[in-house]
């Protein structure tokens, strides 16, 4: 995996140390790089916490300044700041209009007795400006209450990165009150549909998490589903249909654009899923009036298969450790998940509450598996532990499915279509099932897919 280490400039107004540490290239805009140092934070820890253990929380009051700096960079920031934070549900800003201050000194102490008769418990301040060539922005995040420092860092990109920037400021913070990692830079690829229902153009889109920077990666003239985004890189796989021809699976890599098909399968290939490595692919093969599961490797090409049943088996789902994969399959009668070990053989069934189960995803935690389950009523959104324990649906509609976890396994996006000549609309909801939010699209869309975070993610 390729790194980049990246000297950073020497330190200025309150830099306790220099923070030199790798980051891997930013992919989005021109690809330039972003250097990060640490600002100085208190040495007695205030508690600035949202505890999400129990699944009961608080929403915390926060203060998101605007950023200063030239012109209008600043307040764009932190205006992003804002909307990630507060789409997150775990935090309520301050509308602008009740602030303290409308920018706090950075270099300096905001002043606390103002802010405190405002019910905030943090405050967020910064500055963008530009140095030299490139983009310097800063933050800092205050406990209001104690006043004392609690995180702070700056970072150094291409000015076509700055909403980047603002991201992973977002993901700082959150991290910081939660205890759980960010998911704001991260990206989501989905099925853009267009048209009259019973002729819906299905593209390949990307967007950032927020809705914005939405691009097409195919034209429509083959109709696309189910595609599945590698943990480890830019590439996204999904089955992709020509009139008149077999089903494939296919691969595209998000920044050069090249794609490929999985294989030379005589019948029809669906529900692909890349492992862990993003070396291998779990795919359903269809043969005659069953389905089996199947591995292939992405390098030397060669096949494994994993179940031989005349059931259908399909929508496989890799364990984040790669040793296991959950499935489903009608082999007991109806929809069901199985389990089995990742180079296949035995299955042992780990859903029994009534209804019927499907698209199962592993959370990349480890500790969840995301299903879609119908019974009666319609379609509901939920999670169990990966032995079947613990079952708990999140959200229930006519028409929810598709679920597909962030990279911190706390939220999970999918799309829920109402019925009639409407169509489908990306939501994501928590883990608790206390946050649910809509997902901005241009269009009608469904089966998303989450990227890992862009920093963790090789070229």
């Amino acid at each position: 995996m390729m790194m980049t280490t990246l000297e950073l400039a020497p330190p200025g107004f309150g830099l306790t140390r220099l923070a030199s540490f790798s980051r891997r290239r930013l992919l989005a805009g021109s690809g330039a790089l972003i250097a990060a140092q640490a600002l100085g934070t208190s040495a007695a820890m205030a508690q600035l916490v949202i505890d999400l253990r129990k699944g009961t929380f608080q929403p915390m009051p926060i203060a998101i300044a605007d950023f200063g700096g030239e012109g209008d960079m600043g307040p764009r920031v932190s205006g992003i700041i804002t909307n990630n934070l507060r789409r997150s549900g775990y935090f309520v800003p301050l509308p602008r209009e009740r602030h303290a201050e409308r920018t706090p000194p950075f270099d300096g102490i905001p002043n606390f007795e103002q802010w405190k008769p405002t019910g905030v418990q943090g405050l967020v301040v910064g500055r963008v400006v530009r140095d030299g060539a490139r983009l310097r922005s800063e933050f800092r995040l205050w406990d209001v209450t104690s006043g004392q420092q609690l995180a702070g860092q700056q970072y150094f990109t291409d000015p076509n990165n700055m909403r980047r920037v603002a991201h992973i400021i977002s993901d700082a913070v959150y991290s910081k009150v939660t205890g759980v990692g960010g998911y704001f830079d991260t990206r989501v690829v989905f099925v853009d549909e267009a048209g009259p229902k019973e002729n819906r153009r299905k593209r390949l889109a990307i967007m950032d998490q927020d809705g914005a920077n939405v691009r097409f990666l195919t034209t429509g003239d083959v109709s696309v589903v189910t595609p599945r985004y590698s943990p480890v890189s830019q590439d996204v796989t999904y089955m992709a249909q020509r009139q008149g021809e077999q089903p494939r699976v296919h691969v595209i890599n998000i920044e050069s654009g090249a794609r490929q098909v999985v294989g030379n399968f005589p019948d029809m290939t669906s529900s692909p899923r890349f492992s862990p490595n993003g070396q291998t692919i779990a795919l359903s093969l269809q043969t005659g009036g069953n389905s089996n599961l199947y591995a292939m490797n992405l390098g030397s090409r060669s096949t494994t298969r994993l179940t031989d049943t005349a059931a259908i088996d399909t929508s496989p789902s890799y364990s984040p450790d790669g040793t296991q994969i959950v499935f489903e399959s009608d082999r007991g009668g109806s929809q069901q998940l199985y389990l089995m070990d990742s180079g296949g053989g035995a299955a042992k069934r780990i859903s029994f509450a009534q209804g019927s189960y499907s698209q199962p995803a592993w959370s990349p935690k480890g500790d969840l598996i995301a299903f879609t389950k119908r019974t009666g009523g319609g379609f509901a959104i939920g999670v169990m532990r990966p032995d079947g324990s613990g079952e708990r649906l999140l959200t229930e509609g006519f028409h929810n499915e598709s679920p597909t976890f962030a990279p911190n396994g706390q939220y999970l996006m999918f799309f829920r279509d109402p019925g009639g000549q409407s169509g489908g609309k990306l939501y994501m909801v928590d883990i608790t099932g206390r946050v649910e939010q809509p997902v901005p699209t241009p269009a009608f869309a469904s089966d998303p897919t989450w990227s890992p975070l862009l920093t963790e993610v090789r070229s």
